[in-house]
């Protein structure tokens, strides 16, 4: 079964420090036998955006059933979190992010191996919970005096859209809280402690009916990228390639697409 296991920022000491603990006693690299996924087998990490939790969990399914005793384990979050972790010497295989910068912030310090592919492209929808669908209609509806609207941190790519999204259409918002991945932005409007959120199309979809997507027009500027790579100090080399080869393949073209994702 897919893993899913958060990691959180911690110190540079503390990570070489688990880092060396994981090479005493867990995974070791392609070529040799492992402990970590159980009895002969090995563990993938990909580092990916939160946005792509679903579809990346069942393309994880898939790339276990192709590759038998490898375990694939996921951490999910802001890109601008799990970017920072990598650059600190978090062990990871694979990291898929949400936008360019992002990912230039691990090109940057030569955390990754090669040049990263863009694999899919998302746009904001405004959300607002199931039972209040008449409430917010259009972008500057959330100026609205009382209206409770919640907003990914700026550095994050969903805040850093939202920003181009609301400056496009010269919308003034101040949020009730910012928060550090869209998943928890959409979580506040699904337990109504929010009037509105922006975030990812792909995300409403995935609420299956718990929320509803508003579209707009300003959304158009400010579409998001998401690159992947292999990352240089992967424990898995080969896995990596191979995983980042099923998200550019057909297959998890299709995937991503159903989920609501565009062509890049």
């Amino acid at each position: 079964m897919v893993k899913r296991v958060p990691i959180p920022a911690v110190a540079p000491a503390l990570l070489a420090a688990a880092a060396l603990a994981l090479s005493g006693c867990g995974d070791v690299g392609d070529g040799g036998a492992s402990a970590g996924a159980g009895k002969g087998g090995r563990t993938l990490t990909v580092f990916a955006a939160a946005s792509l939790t679903e579809t990346f969990t069942a393309l994880g399914e898939t790339f276990e059933g192709s590759h038998p005793g490898v375990k694939v384990r996921f951490n999910f979050g802001g890109s601008s979190t799990l970017a920072q972790q990598i650059v600190q010497g978090a062990p990871a295989d694979v990291f898929a992010a949400a936008s360019p910068a992002t990912m230039k912030t691990v090109t940057d310090k030569g955390a990754a191996s090669g040049r990263p592919a863009v694999f899919a492209r998302n746009r904001l929808v405004i959300a607002v919970p199931k039972n209040e669908a008449g409430k917010v209609r259009a972008l500057p509806d959330l100026a609205a005096r009382g209206l409770k609207v919640v907003l990914c941190a700026e550095q994050v790519p969903c805040g850093a859209a939202a920003g181009q999204a609301l400056r496009a259409g010269g919308v003034k918002v101040t949020p009730v809280s910012r928060e550090q991945d869209v998943k928890a932005v959409l979580t506040k409007v699904r337990m109504g402690e929010a009037d509105a959120g922006l975030v990812y199309r792909t995300d409403v979809r995935a609420a299956s009916g718990q929320v509803t997507g508003v579209e707009f027009p300003e959304s158009a500027e400010a579409v998001n990228d998401y690159p992947i790579a292999p990352l240089a100090e992967a424990p898995q080399p080969a896995l990596a390639r191979e995983f980042v080869g099923l998200v550019l393949s057909q297959q998890g073209r299709t995937a991503l697409t159903r989920a609501g994702f565009e062509a890049p």
